[in-house]
Formats: structure tokens, sequence, C-alpha cells
């Protein structure tokens, strides 16, 4: 790494010179695919009461992009998982072992698909022995631990400057609402292409809206999903050895619209969906002029939440499909949702990542998003859903109160969650304009 900055004379320009510093990056991909002999359980549906995977039909993969300008790193970690439970970052910081890294200046983005391991597996604090919300695996949690640390340490072995560019299109007819009586959408698509100086792709992040959710409770092989069929066409059809990392959006109550005559299979309509939205990702990476960065800024900001509760309808909808009791709920909730949250921050020139810690609903996720660009005057903010741990879903206080449903029983801080992290989120915009 040193010898870039030998290579521009950095070592004898003042720190505030009002030039564009140069931005160096390293990446890697790791498979993350647990070993079937671990009988791993699938995640997303309480019907699977923790059967095993009985196959891999296409492999998991963590990504990380780490970014270094100067004194300043960041690692972006993209993964085909679920979500994480809290206790998976601070052990993957141990793990790594190198004091430049902590919360602060890594970021962990799960696709949240439902056909990978589930996250009750690999959180150590589930102790409550519940098929249905998933049994923890002490050993797929080292393992996964490991990986995850191996992975940032390999991104960090080679080196190259970069550029960057981003833009973001509406595309229509990808993205629905699921929940009853709704119907807005969120259709912006956003991709940030990043090239060597010498114009080589090198990397493509991907953030949109929708979940990945084709396969059901009875599909039962490891797979990532739409997003990932889409990273590896993006790879193919971009070339150069590429990375493509995806960022699942605000969709806690988006879902994917399969592709006309996709067939019966849910498997093919994954796949279908996958390979035509890279399409459109390719066409707006194609459009992108990279440029060397100008601002390059990350923070980290605690949360305050809500106190800690459950919805009325919980039992009748995400009690019932977890196999949960009310005698089990003080329990679930105080050894698995935290009282306190972190959202995490990125900014690129033209893009600001907001990284928050579950699902929200996109409407409110616009509404964050707007907020964000009318204080900052950075042209892309985009939510980074799920980002380092999971903790509830996440709506306004109408669609918690009034229209219900699974999203709200999920919810598991009251009606002002939504509105209290959105404002938390927006002090944490300030730190990085």
């Amino acid at each position: 790494m040193a010898k870039y900055w030998l290579i521009i004379g950095l070592a004898v320009l003042p720190f505030n010179m009002a030039i564009a510093e140069p931005l160096i990056a390293g990446r890697a991909r790791i498979d993350i695919t647990p070993p079937l002999e671990f009988k791993t359980s699938l995640g997303g549906y309480g019907d699977r009461m923790s059967e095993p995977a009985v196959g891999v039909h296409d492999r998991l993969f963590a990504k990380a992009l780490v970014i270094v300008q100067r004194e300043k790193k960041y690692a972006l970690v993209t993964a085909d998982a679920l979500g994480f439970p809290p206790a998976f970052k601070p052990a993957m910081i141990e793990k790594i072992d190198d004091p430049s890294w902590s919360a602060e200046n890594i970021m962990l983005l799960p696709s949240h698909s439902h056909t990978t391991f589930d996250m009750s597996e690999i959180n150590p604090m589930n102790e409550l022995g519940i098929p249905q919300l998933g049994i923890y695996r002490p050993e797929l949690f080292e393992v996964l631990i490991d990986r995850f640390a191996t992975l940032i340490k390999e991104a960090e072995k080679t080196w190259v400057p970069i550029k960057v560019g981003t833009d973001s299109i509406q595309v229509e007819g990808w993205a629905a609402n699921r929940r009853r009586g709704e119907t807005f959408k969120d259709e912006v698509l956003t991709v940030t292409r990043l090239d060597t100086e010498e114009g080589m792709p090198f990397a493509i992040f991907v953030n949109f809206a929708a979940h990945p959710t084709f396969m059901s409770e009875r599909e039962m092989m490891f797979s990532g999903g739409w997003p990932g069929q889409m990273q590896r066409t993006v790879e193919a059809l971009v070339g150069e050895d590429a990375l493509c990392l995806f960022s699942n959006g605000a969709e806690g109550d988006q879902r994917p619209v399969a592709r006309p005559d996709s067939g019966s299979s849910n498997w093919e309509k994954a796949e279908r969906y996958g390979r035509e939205f890279a399409i459109e990702v390719h066409q707006v990476w194609e459009n992108i002029k990279p440029q060397p960065i100008q601002k390059f800024a990350y923070h980290l900001e605690v949360i305050d939440l809500p106190p800690r509760s459950w919805h009325p309808d919980f039992m009748q909808t995400g009690g019932a499909e977890y196999g949960l009791r009310e005698d089990m709920m003080d329990v679930l909730i105080e050894g698995l949702v935290p009282a306190k949250s972190m959202c995490g921050f990125l900014r690129l020139d033209d893009l600001l990542l907001i990284g928050i810690p579950g699902e929200l609903a996109a409407g409110i996720g616009k509404e964050l998003k707007d907020k964000a660009i009318a204080k900052t005057g950075i042209k892309h903010a985009i939510i980074g859903g799920l980002a380092n741990e999971w903790i509830s879903y996440m709506l306004s206080p109408e669609q918690y109160n009034g229209t219900g449903g699974y999203e709200a029983s999920v919810s598991f801080y009251g009606p002002q969650l939504g509105p209290m992290v959105v404002e938390g989120a927006l002090g944490g915009v300030e730190k990085v304009r």
C-alpha cells in the first residue's frame, strides 16, 4: 500500500491541501456455504422447523471492499445471508485482531436471502431451543466468524488506486408492496462503479429494495436467491474479474415481482429475475464515468430505541409462525432484542449509504432518504437494510397501529421505532456531509 503514497508524493503534501487525494481499494470474496454435515437449517420461515438443508443449489458468498484514503479505511462487507444477530460483528472484529478495525469502520450488509443460514443459528444469546425459531449452533458461528475475519484480511493484501461514480434510475415492474391495502413501491436502483485509475473494472455496488422470497419454506437447498444470481450475472457481463456486491434497501414491505412467463418453479423465478435485473444494472453501470474521489467519510451513530415490547397481534402472526407463547416473550425480548443499536454511514462523493439495523418499510425509508438529501445535498442517498445487526421491522406509527399485519407484529419497540430511527439516522448524516 505504501508504494502508492510514494509514487504520488503524498508524504510531502500538507493534509489540508484542496486537491483530491487518491483512494485505494482492496477486494475479496469467500465461500460461506455451511458444510452439509453441520445440518444447518435455512432461515426465513418458521414452518421449516429447523430441518437441515438437503443440498446446495448455488453457493453462498461474502464479499469485501476495503477502501483507504491516507489514515482512513473502511470495509464494506456484503453477504448471502438472512441477517446477523447483534453478537456477530463484535465477535468478527475480535477475531480479526487488528486495532485498525472497529465497529465504526466496518459495515455488514446481508442480502436477506431466505435460503441461507438462520440468524438464530448464529446467535449465542439464543437459548430458547425452539425449532421454528432456530437452534443455536456454536460450530457454525465459529466457522462463519473465522471466514468473515479472513475475508477482510484477504481484501487488504492487494491495493489499487480507484475512481468512483454513482448513478440511480427508476425501474418499473420489479417490486411491489406486499402489505394488504398498501401500494407504495421503492423502485430506485442505485449503482456505484469503481474502476482502477487505468479504467479497468474493479467493483460494482448495487442497491435495490426487494425481499429475496421467491423460494418458499418448501425449497430446502442453500442459495443466494435472486441477488446471488444477479451478482454472478453482472460479474459475467462486466468481466475483468470485477466484484459485484449487493445491498438490500428499505425492503420491509417490498417483494420481488416475477418476470413474465417464468414458469412454475420458484428456482426458475429467482434465477430469471436475477439475470434480467443484472441487465438493468449493467446498463446503468455502462453509463457511469468514475472520477477521482473528492469526499470519503464514515461514521457510526448510536441510536436510542423505544422500550422493548411486542405487538398485540404478535401471537397470531409471528408468534404462531415461530412457536412462541406469551410466557416466553420476556425472555425473547430481553435476550434477543437489544436495548440500543447503531446506524452506520459511508460517503463516497455523490453516494451516501445509510446502514439501518433492521427492515424499514419502503415509505419511511424514502422519507429518510429524501431528508438526508435535503440536509446534505448529496445526490444519491441509499438505505443499507439490516446493516450490522437485525433488531426489528420498522414502520410508521400509522402502519404499526392501523394496518398492523406481519411486519407490525415482528416490530419489537412499539409504534415510535420508525420515527426514532429516522431521527437518529439524520443526526448521523450530519457527520459525513
